[in-house]
């Protein structure tokens, strides 16, 4: 692992007032000969980043011989579009750098625990091809992930969802328009990246409806996805060590990225 990536050489755009110099950045996990990487989204609520979600997934995949990164976005007091943001920014980046990283520019996929998978499947449906003409190199590349991978995903901002993770992102007052622009299953386009979701059905915090309803609009588009729903299992449990059942995910996760390519 080499030393933090700071997403800006600058002040990161959108920042609250009085935090200005909270640099958003990534943690790289190498794997030497991969020519794949995830990038990790820890969740949190938008409010924190949690550890569990962050440094052990990014070691896991690189026992699987595949490069990664985890993502420190920011979360409250910043708002949206910061976390949406420093995503785009973060696979831009990778995929800018990709040469030097020894990664294919076509195989950086994004994966993202409850609040970091809703800004992952954002990410996976609000993405564009880069401006050509920008003076920064980066913001010329695109920002769309090849592949998403969803874990107990908070998707939509409407009654199903997760309330703090709402008011943290949104605002206690959010309008119904900025709602919608951030329910992600109301985003979702017809060249929006294959997805693994994984949820637990009784899960109590955030529903299992939204990874359903997810993987419901990229089925409306044609779009393949490899969806897994535990029976059992709380919020929250990461790699789902002490649970015999659902700690299998990790290795359908890791399965289907094979198959991708990965």
């Amino acid at each position: 692992m080499t030393s933090i990536i700071p997403l800006w050489n600058h002040a990161a755009p959108y920042a609250a007032i009085g935090h200005e110099d909270e640099m958003p950045h990534l943690i790289p996990f190498i794997h030497p000969g991969s020519e794949s990487a995830v990038i990790i989204c820890p969740g949190g609520g938008y409010g924190f980043l949690a550890d569990h979600e962050g440094a052990p997934i990014a070691e896991l995949l690189n026992r699987a011989g595949i490069s990664a990164f985890v993502l420190k976005y920011r979360v409250a007091p910043h708002q949206q579009p910061a976390p949406l943001t420093d995503g785009q920014r973060a696979i831009r980046y990778v995929r800018a750098h990709a040469e030097d990283f020894g990664i294919h520019p076509s195989k950086i996929a994004v994966l993202g625990f409850s609040a970091g998978g809703h800004l992952t499947a954002m990410l996976g449906t609000v993405y564009d091809e880069g401006q050509t003409e920008h003076a920064d190199p980066i913001e010329r590349v695109s920002s769309r992930p090849d592949r998403i991978i969803l874990c107990y995903p908070v998707i939509t901002m409407e009654s199903y969802g997760h309330a703090g993770s709402r008011e943290n992102l949104l605002g206690p007052e959010a309008s119904d328009e900025l709602v919608i622009a951030y329910s992600a299953e109301k985003q979702v386009k017809a060249d929006a990246p294959e997805a693994f979701i994984w949820h637990t059905s009784d899960d109590g915090a955030v529903p299992v409806q939204n990874s359903l309803r997810y993987a419901l609009a990229l089925g409306a588009h044609g779009i393949p996805y490899d969806l897994h729903v535990f029976e059992k299992g709380s919020h929250g449990l990461g790699l789902a060590e002490d649970d015999a059942a659902v700690s299998a995910w990790s290795g359908l996760c890791l399965t289907w990225l094979k198959n991708q390519g990965w």
